[in-house]
Protein backbone atom coordinates (compact mmCIF):
# COMPACT_ATOMS: atom_id res chain seq x y z
CA UNK A 1 0.00 0.00 0.00
CA UNK A 2 2.58 2.42 0.95
CA UNK A 3 4.46 1.82 -2.90
CA UNK A 4 0.84 2.52 -4.39
CA UNK A 5 0.60 5.68 -2.11
CA UNK A 6 4.48 6.78 -2.73
CA UNK A 7 3.82 6.45 -6.66
CA UNK A 8 0.59 8.03 -6.94
CA UNK A 9 2.00 11.29 -4.97
CA UNK A 10 6.19 10.76 -6.66
CA UNK A 11 6.75 11.95 -10.27
CA UNK A 12 5.06 11.07 -12.70
CA UNK A 13 2.14 9.74 -10.96
CA UNK A 14 1.48 12.92 -8.77
CA UNK A 15 1.00 14.66 -12.34
CA UNK A 16 -2.13 12.31 -13.12
CA UNK A 17 -3.36 12.27 -9.10
CA UNK A 18 -3.99 15.47 -9.68
CA UNK A 19 -6.01 15.91 -12.34
CA UNK A 20 -8.26 12.67 -11.11
CA UNK A 21 -8.56 14.71 -7.71
CA UNK A 22 -10.17 17.30 -10.19
CA UNK A 23 -12.42 14.65 -12.50
CA UNK A 24 -13.64 12.91 -8.59
CA UNK A 25 -14.76 16.81 -7.69
CA UNK A 26 -16.19 17.94 -10.99
CA UNK A 27 -18.47 14.37 -11.50
CA UNK A 28 -19.57 14.92 -7.46
CA UNK A 29 -20.74 18.37 -8.58
CA UNK A 30 -22.49 16.80 -11.80
CA UNK A 31 -24.14 14.05 -9.15
CA UNK A 32 -25.12 16.98 -7.18
CA UNK A 33 -26.46 19.49 -10.10
CA UNK A 34 -24.06 21.85 -9.73
CA UNK A 35 -22.37 21.55 -13.27
CA UNK A 36 -23.85 20.08 -16.94
CA UNK A 37 -21.73 17.24 -18.24
CA UNK A 38 -21.45 18.56 -21.77
CA UNK A 39 -21.09 22.09 -19.99
CA UNK A 40 -17.63 22.46 -21.70
CA UNK A 41 -18.65 21.56 -25.33
CA UNK A 42 -18.52 24.94 -26.67
CA UNK A 43 -15.15 25.62 -25.48
CA UNK A 44 -13.71 22.83 -26.87
CA UNK A 45 -13.38 20.54 -29.79
CA UNK A 46 -11.69 17.16 -29.60
CA UNK A 47 -12.68 15.99 -32.64
CA UNK A 48 -9.33 16.27 -34.35
CA UNK A 49 -7.35 14.36 -31.68
CA UNK A 50 -10.07 11.84 -32.06
CA UNK A 51 -12.03 11.68 -29.14
CA UNK A 52 -15.03 13.59 -30.62
CA UNK A 53 -18.19 12.04 -30.35
CA UNK A 54 -18.76 12.37 -26.30
CA UNK A 55 -18.76 15.29 -24.53
CA UNK A 56 -15.40 16.68 -23.80
CA UNK A 57 -15.68 16.08 -20.15
CA UNK A 58 -15.84 12.30 -20.32
CA UNK A 59 -13.26 11.74 -23.01
CA UNK A 60 -10.70 13.92 -20.91
CA UNK A 61 -11.98 11.79 -17.61
CA UNK A 62 -11.18 8.45 -19.87
CA UNK A 63 -7.93 10.09 -20.59
CA UNK A 64 -7.00 11.36 -17.07
CA UNK A 65 -8.22 7.90 -15.20
CA UNK A 66 -6.44 5.67 -17.91
CA UNK A 67 -3.21 7.86 -17.76
CA UNK A 68 -3.41 7.80 -13.86
CA UNK A 69 -3.58 3.96 -13.45
CA UNK A 70 -0.63 3.73 -16.34
CA UNK A 71 1.34 6.52 -14.69
CA UNK A 72 1.64 5.00 -11.33
CA UNK A 73 2.25 1.32 -12.57
CA UNK A 74 4.95 2.78 -14.29
CA UNK A 75 6.13 4.61 -10.96
CA UNK A 76 6.25 1.53 -9.29
CA UNK A 77 7.98 -0.32 -11.91
CA UNK A 78 10.59 2.23 -12.24
CA UNK A 79 11.06 2.00 -7.59
CA UNK A 80 11.41 -1.55 -7.82
CA UNK A 81 14.13 -1.21 -10.37
CA UNK A 82 16.15 0.66 -7.93
CA UNK A 83 17.09 3.28 -10.53
CA UNK A 84 18.84 6.86 -9.36
CA UNK A 85 19.94 9.94 -10.34
CA UNK A 86 19.65 10.88 -13.80
CA UNK A 87 18.64 7.52 -14.89
CA UNK A 88 15.80 7.64 -12.42
CA UNK A 89 14.52 11.05 -13.79
CA UNK A 90 14.87 9.74 -17.51
CA UNK A 91 12.81 6.61 -16.67
CA UNK A 92 10.26 8.40 -14.96
CA UNK A 93 9.57 10.97 -17.65
CA UNK A 94 9.79 8.10 -20.13
CA UNK A 95 6.55 6.86 -17.74
CA UNK A 96 4.97 10.04 -18.80
CA UNK A 97 4.70 10.12 -21.84
CA UNK A 98 3.90 6.49 -22.37
CA UNK A 99 0.88 7.09 -20.02
CA UNK A 100 -0.11 9.90 -21.80
CA UNK A 101 0.26 8.14 -25.68
CA UNK A 102 -2.03 5.19 -23.41
CA UNK A 103 -4.35 7.21 -22.31
CA UNK A 104 -4.85 8.45 -25.79
CA UNK A 105 -5.36 5.70 -27.44
CA UNK A 106 -7.14 4.10 -24.74
CA UNK A 107 -9.69 6.82 -24.95
CA UNK A 108 -9.73 7.17 -28.37
CA UNK A 109 -10.94 3.57 -28.39
CA UNK A 110 -13.54 3.55 -25.59
CA UNK A 111 -15.68 6.92 -26.87
CA UNK A 112 -16.43 5.09 -30.08
CA UNK A 113 -19.06 2.51 -28.42
CA UNK A 114 -20.10 5.46 -25.87
CA UNK A 115 -20.25 7.47 -29.07
CA UNK A 116 -23.63 5.36 -29.24
CA UNK A 117 -25.07 7.13 -25.90
CA UNK A 118 -24.41 10.59 -26.46
CA UNK A 119 -26.67 11.32 -30.07
CA UNK A 120 -25.68 14.28 -31.80
CA UNK A 121 -28.85 16.67 -31.43
CA UNK A 122 -30.67 18.22 -34.18
CA UNK A 123 -29.13 21.40 -35.80
CA UNK A 124 -30.73 24.58 -35.74
CA UNK A 125 -33.71 24.53 -38.35
CA UNK A 126 -35.02 27.59 -40.41
CA UNK A 127 -38.80 26.27 -39.34
CA UNK A 128 -37.41 27.31 -35.60
CA UNK A 129 -38.07 30.92 -36.87
CA UNK A 130 -41.72 30.30 -37.68
CA UNK A 131 -43.62 32.66 -35.13
CA UNK A 132 -40.84 35.05 -34.17
CA UNK A 133 -41.02 38.57 -34.52
CA UNK A 134 -38.55 40.21 -36.98
CA UNK A 135 -37.22 43.54 -37.56
CA UNK A 136 -37.56 44.70 -41.26
CA UNK A 137 -34.46 45.61 -42.84
CA UNK A 138 -35.17 46.83 -46.70
CA UNK A 139 -37.14 49.63 -47.78
CA UNK A 140 -40.03 47.38 -49.02
CA UNK A 141 -41.46 44.14 -48.43
CA UNK A 142 -43.33 42.38 -51.59
CA UNK A 143 -44.15 38.86 -52.93
CA UNK A 144 -40.70 39.25 -54.72
CA UNK A 145 -38.38 40.72 -52.76
CA UNK A 146 -37.47 41.47 -48.87
CA UNK A 147 -34.89 40.88 -45.89
CA UNK A 148 -35.41 40.99 -42.19
CA UNK A 149 -33.49 40.35 -39.18
CA UNK A 150 -34.70 37.55 -36.81
CA UNK A 151 -32.80 36.75 -32.98
CA UNK A 152 -32.57 32.71 -32.34
CA UNK A 153 -32.83 30.97 -29.21
CA UNK A 154 -29.50 31.23 -28.44
CA UNK A 155 -28.90 35.24 -28.92
CA UNK A 156 -27.31 34.69 -31.89
CA UNK A 157 -29.40 36.97 -35.48
CA UNK A 158 -29.88 36.10 -38.49
CA UNK A 159 -30.76 37.85 -41.70
CA UNK A 160 -33.58 36.13 -43.97
CA UNK A 161 -35.31 36.23 -46.68
CA UNK A 162 -39.03 37.31 -46.46
CA UNK A 163 -41.87 38.03 -48.95
CA UNK A 164 -45.78 39.08 -48.58
CA UNK A 165 -48.98 39.04 -49.82
CA UNK A 166 -51.22 42.27 -49.72
CA UNK A 167 -49.84 45.30 -49.19
CA UNK A 168 -48.83 46.09 -45.61
CA UNK A 169 -46.88 48.92 -44.37
CA UNK A 170 -43.37 46.96 -43.88
CA UNK A 171 -40.69 49.27 -44.56
CA UNK A 172 -37.15 49.33 -42.77
CA UNK A 173 -36.94 49.18 -39.04
CA UNK A 174 -40.22 48.30 -38.98
CA UNK A 175 -41.44 45.04 -36.90
CA UNK A 176 -43.10 42.01 -38.71
CA UNK A 177 -44.13 37.96 -37.51
CA UNK A 178 -43.18 35.29 -39.18
CA UNK A 179 -45.61 33.16 -39.86
CA UNK A 180 -44.46 30.57 -42.56
CA UNK A 181 -41.66 29.18 -44.23
CA UNK A 182 -41.55 28.46 -48.11
CA UNK A 183 -38.99 25.56 -48.81
CA UNK A 184 -38.99 25.87 -52.17
CA UNK A 185 -38.48 29.82 -52.29
CA UNK A 186 -35.96 29.41 -49.04
CA UNK A 187 -38.03 32.54 -47.52
CA UNK A 188 -40.30 33.52 -44.94
CA UNK A 189 -44.03 34.21 -45.01
CA UNK A 190 -43.95 37.83 -42.93
CA UNK A 191 -47.29 40.30 -42.05
CA UNK A 192 -46.94 43.34 -40.61
CA UNK A 193 -46.78 42.87 -36.31
CA UNK A 194 -49.05 45.00 -34.43
CA UNK A 195 -47.60 45.63 -30.86
CA UNK A 196 -50.88 46.49 -29.06
CA UNK A 197 -52.99 43.80 -30.06
CA UNK A 198 -49.98 41.78 -30.01
CA UNK A 199 -50.98 39.90 -33.03
CA UNK A 200 -50.41 40.39 -36.85
CA UNK A 201 -52.66 40.38 -39.60
CA UNK A 202 -52.84 38.50 -42.17
CA UNK A 203 -54.33 38.75 -45.65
Amino acid sequence: MGELLGAAVGFPGVVFSSALLVVVAFWLLVLFGGFDADGFDGDVDLGALGLGGVPVTVAASLMIVVGWLTGVTGSVLVARAGLGGFAQIAAAAVVLLLSLAVAWCAARALVRPLAKLFPDEPGPSRQDFVGSLCTIRTGRVDAEFGQAEVAARDGSTAIVQVRQYGSDALSADSTGLLYAYDDAGEFFWVAAHDAELGSAPLD
